[in-house]
């Protein structure tokens, strides 16, 4: 009997409760329908996944607000934790839980970087990727292969099992790299939504965790997903001419964290006004990405 059958009959007269069986079975359907017309309180991440039980979402990741300062470290490691800035972007698989703990004590907000785009030859669980879901080469990069993201059944262990480390470590958020493969030869016809279910999957991923997420360099669905997303990151998008494309999320009071790189000539006095007119925060990155960093003040 449940609950409230127990309370329907425990609230009849006593010499009512002592009467025919059919009005017992009364009660107990009134009760039943009253149970059935109650919403459920069942949170579900929609996907192209097949349907199964996700972990109760958290509800206090990190948002982070506009103009909110960063550095951005992938090589060069030890990080250098002695910049001024509010969040620190930085490699998952090369970074312990005790850098992140050690930034925190410093009062930043820490970002794991991983590509879920893509595949590397040089990561831990690069062989759990299965032949099927490895594309094209991904031009200048050597050892790095387009994935399908389309197969979300078969990348999903991966990618939530990148994500469970992600917040094991302590991390406060997710930078995934490579969500904007429909737009380039990765060796499958992938199509504009297949990248959207692929994004909104990843970031309802990563909300279940507690974790926020950014959309990169993917400009053309940035009103599409910008519900779903948390920030945005660009690059080169001044020396490329796109950056107002990212504007929705600053109308939405979300950051957009641009980087811009010394090998293309861009210097700091070209691009800063329209960064600091457009509220983004911008700096400047050697190319790949080590300690380096002059930010627009």
């Amino acid at each position: 009997m449940t609950s409230e059958t127990r309370f329907l009959v425990e609230k009849l007269p006593a010499s009512r409760q002592d009467q025919k069986p059919g009005f017992l079975r009364l009660v107990i359907g009134l009760a039943l329908l009253l149970t059935a017309c109650q919403p459920h309180r069942v949170f579900e991440i929609q996907s192209e996944t097949p349907a199964e039980h996700a972990r109760t979402p958290q509800v206090n990741w990190w948002r982070p607000a506009v103009a909110t300062t960063w550095q951005w470290q992938l090589t060069g490691l030890p990080v250098d934790q002695s910049l001024d800035v509010a969040m620190y972007d930085i490699d998952l698989f090369e970074n312990e839980a005790s850098v992140v703990a050690a930034l925190h004590a410093r009062g930043r907000k820490v970002i794991c970087y991983l590509s879920v785009g893509s595949w590397e030859d040089w990561r831990p669980d690069q062989d759990q990727f299965p032949a099927s879901v490895l594309g094209h080469d991904y031009e200048d990069w050597p050892g790095e292969k387009w994935l399908d993201i389309r197969q979300i059944d078969v990348l999903a262990p991966i990618m939530r099992a990148r994500l469970d480390q992600c917040h094991a470590r302590g991390f406060d958020g997710v930078e995934p790299d490579n969500v904007d493969g429909y737009t380039t030869a990765t060796g499958f016809p992938l199509t504009y939504q297949d990248q959207l279910a692929y994004n909104r999957w990843l970031a309802a991923e990563a909300h279940v965790r507690g974790l926020s997420i950014g959309l990169k360099n993917d400009p053309d669905q940035a009103g599409d997903l910008l519900v779903d997303f948390d920030w945005a990151l660009a690059e080169d998008c001044f020396d490329q001419g796109w950056c107002e494309q990212l504007l929705p999320f600053i109308e939405a009071g979300k950051p957009v964290f641009a980087a811009e790189y010394t090998d293309t000539g861009i210097t700091l006095d070209e691009f800063c006004p329209q960064a600091q007119a457009l509220r983004f925060s911008a700096i400047l990155k050697h190319r790949h990405l080590d300690a380096y960093q002059a930010a627009c003040l």
